[in-house]
């Protein structure tokens, strides 16, 4: 991510201790979930956000550049 300037966002609770470096925003989340609901509850919350940065960057998001398929053959 760093190497393509792009920017890091980070969303972290009072207890983690992230070490915050260049080019990365830091989102405090204050929060009484636990270590294992906590993202559960964030998943959709965080999906709907990519989405309409997605829409309003006028990126497809149905087809994504820069992806490449494999397929793994036994």
């Amino acid at each position: 991510v760093k190497s393509r300037g792009s920017v890091m966002i980070v969303f972290e609770d009072q207890k983690s201790k992230v070490e915050v470096m260049d080019s990365m925003e830091v989102v405090p989340v204050t929060s009484n979930l636990g270590r294992i609901t906590a993202p559960i509850i964030f998943t959709s919350p965080l999906q709907l956000l990519s989405y309409h940065v997605a829409l309003s960057r006028s990126t497809d998001v149905d087809k994504p550049r820069n992806l490449a398929k494999s397929v793994t053959v036994e």
